[in-house]
């Protein structure tokens, strides 16, 4: 890597210039609404509503999602700031991409690093960073981001890489918070104590053992908290398996692969897309072993000429191997189950390759005097107009989930996941039959994926095909037999068939796996108070249930006081049926939900008649 002597004349202009081409790129993400899992981050993220959700954030796990209680902690404040407006959070998300290109300028001024204010320009305006910006979860990206790139600044500061050069204790303290603070926000950012250490190496003429020494703190936190996020993820409801059925050769030919293809896409990165294809890894295809050996050849190659054009190369592709060695399938990590490779895996790690790619194309500039340098400020102006024009491009993709989704699928139509996901936006939209197809695509290329089969088999009751709804749902628990509310959903397709018993032997198994699921304990409630007791009733547990379901803290819905209406009557309790029934067709004209008060009127008569409901042969409920 070539190195130069710091900047003459004003440097600091070109940090405000940093940001204003950062914040006019990512222009459409200010207009940008929240997508997938930001439910689990924000949305529906109840640790963000109160105080004591603070405390859950730092001291419960898992209260969220992920333990990155930093990360969390900048969305409670912002949700106590602007509620769940996403202008504020894309513009936090923007507002730190901008100040991270201005911290890796400064870093790399600090390693005398050619062309450095050029390469901070590249990754605040690169393509592929725009998954971890407009992309509201992957705050974790940019906020660690923040914190490594001052920790490394910190450290370059208090220890400048030169043989002369001293630290003091307080002075690796200092530093040291700042990395917690970054694995507190992101562990994937775990393998920054290995990225100085090599830049140790190639700044120094030796290595010396206390500075090494001294990083051991930072190899213990990263462990530490990269075990916790391992536990924490594992313990997730509906986590699922995560090995994948990769063995040691696997995941080296994985690795090889994935090394080429982010080292690919800093270079080209066209297409780009939220998922890519998964990739079929074979131990039996002599082919993939040719990543592997070509990644291992590169070091080597670089190893062996570093007398001629010295260590900054190999210490760059270096740097570029281990901030990407935690998401190179060494690890289990959830998203592997959609893609082994995503954009926002290498928001860091593309800064060794960009660097590296700058400083050759300074000297190569410098060597041709005058005339080589104005050739290069023009084709370093060439460079960031289009890769800012393919970053505003690409940011316009994150505008909404169907945006995402059908981008998704025009790139990779064998995404079963986006599949699905579109499937569920088009049914908000009312577009049920495309929702249908779209969930019919998913459930044939992936026919173990539960969800598939579960949404496909609600749009079918709707849709009044009860028989067809059943087969799916049956298949969603054959995938997964703990779906408490495939197992819900079941029983009411089987209602909509007359078969009761079965019915009641569904939602029993449901509150068996979620005990304090409403919706199953209303359906239930309402066969055991509707049903006479040869046919299964029991009005007594029908009470129960219902009460259950509609206590402070559950969901007080129209229909759950309507069953409870019904299981006060079946009891004898006909003066609190009717008082219940009134107040669930109150709460069903605020609603506006003008067939369901016709319903409850009806009920409403036998009450007052003093007789339990007993529905007809077709029954409308649940």
């Amino acid at each position: 890597m070539v190195t130069d002597g710091q900047p003459r004349g004003r440097p600091w202009l070109l940090a405000p210039l940093l940001v204003v081409v950062t914040f006019v790129t990512y222009e459409p993400v200010w207009h940008a609404g929240f997508i997938w899992d930001d439910d689990d981050y924000v949305t529906s993220n109840i640790t963000l509503r109160s105080l004591d959700g603070l405390r859950r954030i730092w001291f419960q796990l898992p209260a969220t999602t992920q333990y990155y209680p930093l990360t969390h902690t900048t969305f409670w404040l912002e949700y106590h700031l602007w509620g769940l407006n996403p202008l504020g959070y894309h513009v936090v998300n923007v507002s730190l991409h901008a100040l991270n290109a201005v911290l890796l300028w400064l870093v790399l001024r600090k390693l005398r690093v050619a062309g450095a204010w050029f390469a901070a320009a590249i990754f605040a305006l690169h393509p592929v960073q725009v998954e971890s910006v407009a992309w509201i979860t992957e705050r974790k990206n940019l906020l660690s981001g923040f914190f490594c790139l001052s920790a490394l600044l910190a450290f370059l500061r208090f220890r400048p890489l030169s043989a002369s050069a001293t630290a003091t204790a307080g002075d690796w303290r200092f530093y040291g918070l700042l990395f917690l603070g970054a694995l507190l926000s992101k562990t994937a950012v775990c393998c920054l104590p290995v990225v100085i250490v090599l830049l140790m190496w190639w700044k120094l003429d030796h290595v010396r053992k206390r500075d090494v020494l001294a990083l051991i703190p930072w190899f213990v936190a990263s462990l530490t908290l990269g075990l916790i996020t391992v536990l924490v993820e594992s313990r997730l409801p509906n986590a699922g398996p995560t090995d994948w059925g990769l063995s040691v050769v696997h995941r080296g030919l994985l690795a090889g692969r994935a090394l080429w293809f982010y080292a690919g896409k800093v270079f080209w990165p066209y297409p780009l897309t939220f998922v890519y294809p998964h990739w079929k890894v074979d131990a039996s295809a002599a082919w993939q072993y040719l990543f592997p050996l070509a990644a291992l050849a590169v070091p080597i190659a670089l190893w062996s000429s570093r007398r001629r054009i010295g260590k900054g190369a190999l210490a760059a592709v270096l740097c570029f191997a281990a901030m990407l060695l935690p998401v190179l399938g060494f690890l289990n990590i959830y998203f592997f189950r959609y893609s082994y490779v995503a954009d926002h895996f290498q928001y860091l790690a593309c800064i060794g390759l960009i660097a590296l790619a700058v400083s050759a194309g300074a000297m190569m500039a410098q060597q041709h005097g005058h005339r080589g340098r104005g050739l290069g400020t023009l084709a370093a102006g060439v460079v960031l107009a289009v890769l800012a024009v393919s970053a505003w491009r690409r940011a316009h993709v994150y505008r909404d989930l169907e945006t995402l989704w059908r981008d998704t699928l025009a790139k990779n139509p064998n995404c079963w996941l986006a599949h699905n996901n579109l499937g569920l936006v088009l049914s908000e939209l009312g577009k049920r039959e495309e929702a249908v197809r779209h969930w019919k695509a998913a459930a044939q290329i992936e026919p173990d994926y539960a969800e598939a089969h579960y949404n496909l088999g609600l749009a079918l009751t709707q849709l009044g095909k009860p028989e067809e709804a059943i087969a799916q749902y049956q298949e969603a628990l054959r995938v997964n037999p703990e779906h408490a509310r495939a197992r819900n959903n079941l029983g009411v397709a089987l209602i909509k068939l007359g078969k009761t018993r079965e019915a009641i032997k569904q939602f029993e198994q449901a509150l068996q796996i979620e005990p304090n699921y409403p919706e199953a304990q209303n359906n239930l409630a309402w066969l055991l108070a509707t049903l006479a007791p040869a046919e299964g009733g029991n009005p007594a547990r029908a009470v129960t249930l219902a009460q259950s379901a509609c206590e402070p803290g559950g969901h007080p819905v129209a229909q759950y006081l309507d069953t409870l209406a019904a299981a006060y009557a079946a009891v004898g309790r006909f003066n609190d049926a009717v008082t219940t029934a009134e107040q669930a067709i109150e709460l069903a004209h605020c609603a506006g939900q003008p067939q369901t008060v016709k319903d409850i009127e009806t009920h409403l008569e036998s009450y007052r008649a003093g007789h339990p409901y007993r529905p007809s042969a077709e029954m409308s409920k649940p």
